[in-house]
């Protein structure tokens, strides 16, 4: 703060830069990592990045039934939707501290929280 109350611009400018900075890091390690969800007691399991992007999707051939796709596309579903629950998680892990920083989730597009 200078003399009168007044913050001093040029150190609100350094926090604020050096906060970025850190989001962006953030979000670039996010973006390589992978995390894994699974459905069907791991007949099908996903892979997705920490920023939510489909990698992998591995289906044991026990859980193909040519007969009845649906249980299939079911277990693929919620293989996608586990992992990517598995990614939010780790969203706010890795992002939710830097959004506070910024004065906490809201008004930050783009962040889940």
């Amino acid at each position: 703060m200078i003399p009168g109350g007044q913050p001093n611009m040029q150190q609100l400018l350094q926090q604020a830069q050096k906060m970025q900075q850190d989001l962006a890091r953030a979000q670039e390690e996010l973006a390589n990592t992978e995390v894994d969800g699974q459905a069907g007691g791991g007949l099908v399991k996903a892979t997705v990045t920490g920023a939510g992007e489909l990698r992998a999707l591995r289906i044991d051939p026990k859980a193909v039934d040519p007969e009845d796709t649906e249980t299939l596309a079911d277990l693929i579903v919620a293989a996608v939707h586990a992992a990517n629950q598995n990614a939010q998680t780790l969203q706010q892990q890795k992002l939710g501290p830097l959004a506070q920083g910024l004065g906490g989730g809201s008004g930050i597009p783009g962040l889940p929280f």
